[in-house]
């Protein structure tokens, strides 16, 4: 299996110039030293493990460009499937990180689960270590390896987005992240 760093996230992302680029080589730069030893302390500890989470952090993070939702998350205000209860909730507790974290509920839990105030500083969860901490946080809560191991692309992106938006770009992101980590493509 290829090592677990920023070169296999270069090699899954696509190729960005200008402040897209700049802004995922500073993503790729901050969250590949720590992406090893972070996927393995949540157990992606295989080939197949890896693709899947890093094909949908890819598709999740606009290929590795932001760690924050380009909407401004109004859309989000008074959703109280997401705990947003207090008035301006939807856009304080946009997404944010390699998975989207969005919504009060989701930033106490995973704050929490974490040891980060989340809730008081958001903000945190866009910083793109942290932010790959929560997304493999959000992985295992979900019970995602185990989809991971049988190769569900359907179910992972259901748990993830809650439907099959962008079910076409994350498979493509899968089958660049198999064939960097030397997976054959039916796997």
């Amino acid at each position: 299996m290829a090592e677990l760093n920023a070169a296999l996230m270069q090699a899954i992302a696509p190729h960005n110039s200008g402040t897209r680029g700049a802004s995922q080589a500073r993503i790729i730069a901050s969250v590949g030293p720590v992406l090893a030893e972070t996927l393995t302390a949540y157990d992606m500890n295989s080939g197949l493990r890896a693709a899947h989470f890093l094909a949908q952090a890819c598709h999740e993070s606009d290929g590795f460009v932001t760690t924050v939702e380009y909407a401004d998350g109004t859309a989000y205000e008074n959703r109280t499937d997401l705990g947003n209860t207090q008035p301006g909730d939807g856009p304080r507790y946009k997404g944010r990180g390699l998975i989207q974290l969005t919504g009060r509920a989701n930033y106490k839990q995973y704050g929490d689960l974490l040891g980060l105030d989340l809730i008081g500083s958001p903000d945190i969860a866009a910083d793109p270590p942290v932010s790959l901490k929560l997304a493999c946080a959000f992985w295992k809560q979900k019970g995602l390896n185990a989809l991971a191991d049988l190769d569900d692309t359907i179910t992972i992106t259901r748990r993830i987005n809650g439907g099959l938006n962008g079910l076409d770009s994350r498979r493509h992101y899968l089958a660049l992240a198999k064939a960097a980590l030397g997976l054959p493509a039916d796997v």
